[in-house]
């Protein structure tokens, strides 16, 4: 039952770190790469919403937020909605 258990956390696990790619890669198709990109950090706040920031910068100490977003999207990972809106920045 244990086993189980744990299998049943991985996968769930496994189904939100891709999601979060998926997300990721819909925003940077969409915004297109910013120069110095460092890192497209995706959160998920709630179920289906999430905080996209993009930072850039030479290395972690340097990197800063240039964009940060709010999103929603459906159980495949499709986004729904944004705030802003994303747009083509780069």
């Amino acid at each position: 039952m244990e086993q189980k258990r744990e299998q049943n956390k991985d996968i769930e696990q496994h189904q939100r770190e891709t999601q979060k790619a998926l997300i990721r890669e819909q925003v940077m198709h969409t915004l297109g790469e910013p120069v110095d990109l460092h890192k497209v950090q995706v959160r998920r706040l709630w179920e289906d919403h999430y905080r996209v920031n993009i930072l850039v910068g030479q290395d972690a100490a340097s990197a800063k937020i240039t964009n940060s977003y709010f999103l929603t999207s459906d159980s495949t990972g499709k986004i729904i909605t944004s705030n802003p809106k994303l747009t083509k920045r780069y």
